[in-house]
C-alpha cells in the first residue's frame, strides 16, 4: 500500500467551490484546459502519484545511496530513475507548459495542484524534472538561437535543468558569488549568445547530474570581467553538461562537472551537488542569456517559482503526514476512555477518542488545509494575473499582490509544516520514530524547505522590505480590505459571529505589529539611531508567521461559510449535483478547521504584537561571550 495520502477532494474543493475557477477556465489564456479537462487531469495525476512507481520509490530514493564516477556522472536509485521516466512517458512534463512549447496550458492553480500531488506522492522525486521548466526560461529571456539550440530539446527531449547561484562563500549572499566569466567572442550567426568561459564552484545544486537525463543544462550566475558587485554585477549563462550542434546532436563533454553529492539529513535522492566549472583543463563555456546582462532578474524569474514549489511540498508533506496520523489513530487502541479512566475493566478505544490526541489531529488538519487554501489562493492570484495581461495596470496589480504572498507561501509554510510533522509521528506514538511508517522520512525530508531559495529570515526581511515598505503598503493594504471586508459580513444569525471577532482581532494586531516594525526602521535612517533596525529586524520573521496566520484564517472563514451553506441546504454535491459519500462529514470538517483556526491562533499574534511593541533591543547588546 502507498504511503502517500491524498486530499484531491479539498484540492477541488478549493478550486471550484471557493475561487470559482471553473468560471474562467477554457476561457482566455487557459482555452485549453477547461474545468472538465483540469478534473480528469487532476484525477489521473492523483492516481499516478499514489498507486504507481511514483510513490513506491518514496523509500528506495532514501536507502540507496547516489553514486559519483570520476567522470562526474551521477547514478540514482533504478527505482527513482524508473518513477522519473514513467513520469515523462505520461507527459506529466508539460503539464505546467504554455501550448507553444507543446505544453498542456493549464492554469497556474493546475499547476500548483499537481505540483501538491507529485511532492505528497515522493517530494525528492519531484525535485528532479525540472529541465521543463527551466527550457521554459530559457524560452522566456533568450534569443532565438538559444530558445532552438536549448529551450526545445530541454522539453522535448526530457533534459535535466538546473539553477546555478549558490557558492561556498556566499551562501545567500548571491552578491557575494566570485564566479567569473570571461568572454571569448560576441555572439555569431547561430545567435546564440556571446560565448564566455567561466571559471569557479558551485555549492547545494539540486539534481545536476542522473542517467535518466542524457543532457543536463545548468542556468548559471557569474561575474563577467569588469562587472560591478553585488547581484547587479551578475549576469546569467547557459551551460550545457555536453555541447549541442545545430542539428541537436549531442558532442563533447564541457568543461563543468559534478565535484562533490552532498551527504544530507534528508531529500537523498536529490543529488545535492558540488559544480566545478572550468576546473579541470577543459573550459566551461556558457551563452549569455538573451545576450544581455541582466541575470538577477532573468534568474529571480526561477527563484520565484521554485519558491512557491518549496511551500506547495510543504504543505503538501504535512497533508500526507497529517492523512497518515489519522488512519492510524482510527485504527491503534490503547487505553480506556478518559471517563472511564479509573476502571480497569473499561475496554480499550482508539486513540482518536482521546482528547491530546484529537487536539494533536485538529491543529494538523486546520494548518494542513489553510495553507493548501494559501497555495491554491496564490495560484488563484497568479491566474488573475494572466487573465489581465492584456491591461498593463491591472496586470501589475495582480504580479504585486502575488508578490506579496510568495514570502508567506514559502516561509510558512515551510516553518509550520515541519514544526506540526512532529505532532504527526507524536500521534504514532513511538512507531512514529521507526521506519515502519513514513513520518521519520517526511520530516527528514521537509526541513531543506526552510532552508531553500532563501532562509525564513530572508523571506521576512524581503517581505517587510520589499513587499510592503516599497510600495508604501498599498497591496497589503488591499488584502486587509479583504479581510476586513468578510469580517463585517455575516447574516442575523452568524454562526461565525465569534471566528469573525477574533479575525478582526488578529488583523488589528497584525497591522499594528508592522506599525511598530516600520517605526523603527524609519527611526533608523538617523545616523545616530542606526541601530533602531535591530529592533525590526528581531522581529520581522514573527511578523510573517502573524501575517500568514491572518490570511490563513481569512482564506478558512471563506471556507467555512461555503461550507456550512452546503449543510444548511442538506448538502449538495460538489459540483451542484446529489450529495457524494462523505460530502457531510467534508463540509462539517471544514467548518470545524476554521473555527478551531480562528479560536486558537489569533491569541498567538496577539502576543507577537505585544513582544514587538515591547522590544528594547537588549539582545543586540548582549556579549557574544555571553552566549
Amino acid at each position: 500500500m502507498s504511503h502517500y495520502k491524498s486530499n484531491l477532494r479539498d484540492i477541488e474543493f478549493n478550486l471550484y467551490e471557493v475561487l470559482g475557477a471553473e468560471d474562467y477556465f477554457g476561457t482566455g489564456p487557459f482555452a485549453a484546459v477547461d474545468a472538465d479537462q483540469a478534473r480528469m487531469l487532476l484525477g489521473e495525476l492523483e492516481r499516478f502519484t499514489r498507486e504507481s512507481i511514483w510513490a513506491d520509490s518514496f523509500v528506495p530514493a532514501d536507502r540507496t545511496p547516489l553514486e559519483l564516477s570520476p567522470e562526474g556522472d551521477i547514478t540514482i536509485p533504478e527505482e527513482l530513475d524508473q518513477a522519473l521516466r514513467a513520469f515523462y512517458e505520461a507527459g506529466w512534463h508539460l503539464l505546467p507548459l504554455p501550448t507553444h512549447l507543446g505544453g498542456f496550458g493549464a492554469p497556474p492553480t493546475i499547476r500548483w495542484a499537481a505540483s501538491e500531488l507529485l511532492a505528497g506522492g515522493h517530494a525528492t522525486a519531484m525535485l528532479w524534472p525540472i529541465g521543463a521548466l527551466m527550457g521554459a526560461i530559457v524560452d522566456q529571456v533568450g534569443t532565438e538561437g538559444q530558445k532552438a539550440r536549448f529551450a526545445r530539446p530541454m522539453i522535448e527531449r526530457c533534459w535535466g535543468g538546473t539553477m546555478v547561484l549558490t557558492e561556498p562563500d556566499a551562501g545567500s549572499d548571491v552578491g557575494a558569488g566570485t564566479t567569473r566569466a570571461v568572454k571569448v567572442e560576441d555572439s555569431g550567426p547561430d545567435d546564440l549568445g556571446a560565448v564566455y568561459h567561466l571559471e569557479g564552484i558551485k555549492r547545494f545544486i539540486t539534481s545536476a547530474d542522473a542517467q535518466t537525463h542524457e543532457n543536463t543544462v545548468h542556468l548559471v550566475l557569474a561575474r563577467p570581467e569588469g562587472a560591478g558587485p553585488g547581484t547587479k554585477g551578475l549576469s546569467l549563462f547557459i551551460v550545457p553538461k555536453r555541447h549541442v550542434d545545430a542539428d541537436g546532436n549531442l558532442g563533447e563533454r564541457n568543461g563543468v562537472r559534478v565535484s562533490n553529492i552532498e551527504k544530507k539529513m534528508g531529500i537523498k535522492g536529490s543529488a545535492t551537488c558540488e559544480l566545478s566549472l572550468g576546473q579541470d583543463g577543459t573550459p566551461c563555456v556558457g551563452y549569455l542569456a538573451g545576450d544581455v546582462h541582466d541575470g538577477i532578474r532573468q534568474m529571480f524569474l526561477v527563484i520565484e517559482y521554485a519558491r512557491m514549489m518549496v511551500g506547495t511540498k510543504a504543505m503538501a508533506t504535512l497533508s500526507t503526514g497529517y492523512l497518515n496520523a489519522l488512519a492510524y489513530a482510527k485504527l491503534r487502541q490503547q487505553g480506556a476512555d478518559l471517563t472511564l479512566m479509573t476502571d480497569k475493566s473499561a475496554p480499550k478505544v482508539e486513540i482518536i477518542k482521546h482528547p491530546d490526541v484529537r487536539r494533536m489531529l485538529i491543529e494538523q488538519k486546520a494548518h494542513a488545509e489553510g495553507m493548501r487554501a494559501l497555495v491554491m489562493y496564490a495560484g488563484w492570484v497568479q491566474d488573475q494575473a494572466q487573465l489581465h495581461a492584456d491591461d498593463a495596470e491591472e496586470h501589475a496589480r495582480w504580479i504585486a499582490r502575488e508578490d506579496l504572498l510568495l514570502p508567506l507561501v514559502k516561509g510558512y509554510c515551510s516553518e509550520k509544516a515541519y514544526e506540526l510533522l512532529a505532532l504527526s509521528l507524536q500521534t504514532f506514538g513511538g512507531s512514529g520514530f521507526t521506519q515502519d511508517y513514513p513520518i521519520e522520512q517526511y520530516i527528514r525530508d521537509a526541513k531543506i524547505d526552510t532552508l531553500y531559495e532563501g532562509t525564513t529570515a530572508i523571506q521576512a526581511l524581503d517581505l517587510l522590505f520589499r513587499k510592503i515598505v516599497r510600495d508604501q503598503g498599498s497591496t497589503l493594504t488591499w488584502l486587509a480590505d479583504q479581510v476586513r471586508e468578510l469580517v463585517k459580513g455575516g447574516r442575523d444569525d452568524d454562526p461565525f459571529a465569534t471566528e469573525r471577532e477574533q479575525l478582526g482581532k488578529a488583523l488589528d494586531d497584525a497591522q499594528q505589529h508592522l506599525g511598530v516594525l516600520v517605526q523603527h526602521a524609519m527611526a533608523s535612517m538617523d545616523e545616530s539611531k542606526r541601530t533602531e533596525i535591530y529592533k525590526t529586524g528581531l522581529n520581522t520573521t514573527e511578523f510573517l508567521y502573524s501575517l500568514a496566520e491572518v490570511v490563513i484564517g481569512w482564506l478558512l472563514l471563506r471556507q467555512a461559510e461555503v461550507a456550512q451553506d452546503k449543510l444548511d441546504a442538506g448538502v449538495a454535491g460538489a459540483h451542484g449535483g446529489p450529495a457524494a459519500d462523505g460530502d457531510t462529514d467534508f463540509y462539517t470538517g471544514k467548518v470545524a478547521s476554521a473555527r478551531w483556526f480562528l479560536r486558537t491562533v489569533p491569541p498567538k499574534i496577539a502576543v507577537r504584537r505585544q513582544k514587538a511593541h515591547d522590544e528594547d533591543g537588549w539582545l543586540m547588546e548582549l556579549p557574544e561571550t555571553a552566549f
